[in-house]
């Protein structure tokens, strides 16, 4: 893989809850020189993030109902629709996982869909991912998040907040990518520190890593070369 390749596939992300202004511009200028995928911030961060990636590729990407997932699904439109309006076009929220633990799937769909009309009234193409921290989830809710996901018009499922007790491993995302196929896109997150890591999660059928580590990542790349 070459390293735009891997680049094209990362969203190099900064959600700490000490973030500074300055670690985000820091954030932005290394996803300008790797040529990333995205950035993904808090929403606060979002018209920084915007500002300082004006006239390059790099798409903003934020995270709503995080890291919990248990605000209300109006909250998580709003919260949504405003971050797509000062610039967002990736939105990952969290869906409820209490919710879905108790097979309460109807409100775990009406939720993402929620999210999802949010987002597209504020704008088109914006890109939806649904975080069902796997960590907390048995194989078959795993699949089940899959479905309500793909039934309410999302268009990724993720595996984690980086912020359960545990993170992405190839076994979570061959079973996602095995739940949804073709149809939505898988994304692989937390505890992605290692190019050996990166390339094992892309090669179980990621199709794109979150990781604060991105730097780091494409470095150990070149230095294999």
């Amino acid at each position: 893989m070459t390293p735009a390749e891997l680049a094209a596939r990362i969203d190099q992300t900064l959600l700490a809850p000490t973030a500074t202004p300055a670690q985000v511009q820091a954030l932005c200028e290394g996803a300008r020189k790797h040529r990333f995928r995205a950035v993904c911030v808090g929403p606060a961060y979002v018209p920084l993030a915007v500002r300082h990636l004006e006239g390059s590729q790099v798409r903003v990407c934020t995270v709503v109902g995080f890291p919990l997932g248990s605000t209300t699904p109006a909250a998580k439109a709003y919260e949504a629709e405003e971050a797509v309006r000062a610039g967002a076009r990736d939105i990952d929220m969290v869906l409820n996982i209490g919710r879905l633990k108790a097979g309460d799937l109807d409100y775990v769909r009406d939720e993402i869909r929620a999210v999802v009309r949010a987002a597209a009234r504020a704008a088109e193409g914006v890109v939806v991912k649904v975080i069902i921290e796997a960590c907390h989830l048995t194989d078959e809710e795993k699949v089940a998040a899959c479905r309500l996901a793909e039934e309410a018009g999302a268009h990724f499922v993720k595996t984690s907040t980086g912020f359960g007790p545990g993170g992405a491993t190839p076994e979570d995302v061959r079973l996602l990518r095995r739940a949804v196929g073709g149809r939505l896109g898988v994304k692989a997150s937390g505890g992605i520190r290692t190019l050996a890591q990166a390339l094992a999660l892309l090669e179980a059928g990621a199709d794109v890593l979150g990781t604060s580590s991105g730097e780091a990542i494409m470095a150990e790349l070149v230095s294999h070369k």
